[in-house]
C-alpha cells in the first residue's frame, strides 16, 4: 500500500471573502485523519505563492491552491513544467478551472480525490512569458473583470454583472489585429478570448468546445454588434450557445498574439482572473505541462463542443 501523500496547501487570507481558509479546515482535518500529512502556508501575494509553490514542490510535496482563480493560476503556472502534482481547492469567487475539470468542491469528496486521484496531464498556457492556467482575454471583459476586483460590497457573479454594466457605460469597440499561428486577422468588436478552459468569468461558458488536454487554445472573437445584441450574446454565455451566433468567431490555434490596430489606445488583458497588464499579449499553448488530481475527462467531448 503507497505512502499517505504530503501535502502543501498554499492558502490566499483574502479569496472569497476570507472563504479560503474556512473550506481548508475540514479537508485538512480529513486528509489527516487518512495519514496524510498536511502543512499550510498563507500566502502575501501572488509573488510569494509562487515561491512557496517552487519549494514545496522541490521537497516532494503535493502542491494546493487553495483560492479563486488567481490563486490557483498563479500556484498551477508557477509548477507548470516541473513535473510536481497539483491539486486545486476551488474557494473564491469563480472557480472556473475547478469547473472545468470537475473538481468537487465537498470536502470529503475533494479529499478522496487528493488522497486517492491519479494526476491528469493538462495543458497551461504562457502568457507574455507568464504561465496561466484558464484563459487570456482583452477587450469589455478585462475591462469588466477590473471593475469586479475593486468591489467591495458585491461578491461572485453579481460583482461581475455590475461590474460589465460599468464597463459598458463607456465601451467603444476596438479594433484588433489577431495573429493565429501565423496568419492574420483584422477585427472589430468587444473582446478576444484565448482559451485554455471552457469557463471564466464566474461560470460563463466563454469556450464550450475547449479541452485542456488537446494542446490547443480556442480563440473567441465576439465581434461588434448592438448592444442589446452584444447584451443577449452576455446572456448565452450561460450555456454556450453564443457561439452559434454569426457575431462569434471560434478559431483554434497554438499561439495567439492580441494586439490593438488603432494608435493612442491602451486596453488591458487578463488571464485567470488577473490583470497583468495592457495589450499587446502573446499567449502559447504549453502542452501537458501540469499534473493536475482531477477526475478523468469522459471519453465523449463535452457538452456545447461544437
Amino acid at each position: 500500500m503507497p505512502s499517505p501523500r504530503t501535502f502543501t496547501a498554499l492558502v490566499n487570507p483574502s479569496a472569497g471573502g476570507s472563504a479560503a481558509a474556512a473550506r481548508l479546515v475540514p479537508l485538512a482535518r480529513l486528509l489527516r485523519d487518512a495519514g496524510a500529512e498536511v502543512v499550510v502556508e498563507y500566502t502575501r501575494g501572488l509573488e510569494h505563492a509562487t515561491a512557496l509553490a517552487r519549494g514545496a514542490a522541490g521537497a516532494g510535496h503535493v502542491v494546493l491552491g487553495v483560492g479563486g482563480d488567481g490563486m490557483v493560476g498563479c500556484v498551477g503556472g508557477a509548477l507548470a513544467g516541473t513535473g510536481a502534482v497539483f491539486g486545486i481547492v476551488p474557494a473564491g469567487r469563480g472557480n472556473d478551472f475547478a469547473r472545468q475539470l470537475r473538481v468537487p468542491s465537498g470536502p470529503a469528496e475533494l479529499a478522496e480525490l487528493l488522497l486517492e486521484g491519479e494526476p491528469r496531464p493538462v495543458d497551461a498556457v504562457e502568457a507574455n512569458g507568464t504561465p496561466v492556467l484558464g484563459s487570456v482575454y482583452a477587450g469589455v471583459d478585462a475591462v469588466a473583470n477590473d471593475n469586479a476586483n475593486k468591489s467591495r460590497l458585491l461578491r461572485g457573479q453579481a460583482s461581475y454583472y455590475v461590474g460589465a454594466l460599468r464597463a459598458m457605460a463607456t465601451w467603444r469597440p476596438a479594433a484588433y489585429r489577431i495573429t493565429v499561428d501565423g496568419e492574420v486577422l483584422e477585427r472589430r468588436g468587444y473582446t478576444v478570448v484565448a482559451a485554455n478552459s471552457g469557463y471564466y468569468g464566474f461560470g460563463r461558458r466563454i469556450a464550450p468546445g475547449a479541452r485542456v488536454d488537446d494542446g490547443l487554445l480556442d480563440i473567441v472573437v465576439i465581434g461588434d454588434a448592438p448592444r442589446p445584441l452584444f447584451f443577449a450574446v452576455m446572456r448565452e454565455l450561460s450555456d454556450g450557445s453564443h457561439v452559434r451566433r454569426p457575431q462569434v468567431e471560434v478559431l483554434r490555434g497554438r499561439e495567439v498574439r492580441i494586439e490593438l490596430a488603432e494608435p493612442g489606445r491602451t486596453l488591458p488583458y487578463g488571464a485567470d482572473g488577473e490583470l497583468p497588464g495592457t495589450l499587446p499579449v502573446t499567449a502559447r499553448i504549453m502542452p501537458a505541462a501540469l499534473r493536475v488530481l482531477a477526475p478523468a475527462d469522459p471519453p465523449e467531448d463535452p457538452p456545447g463542443r461544437f
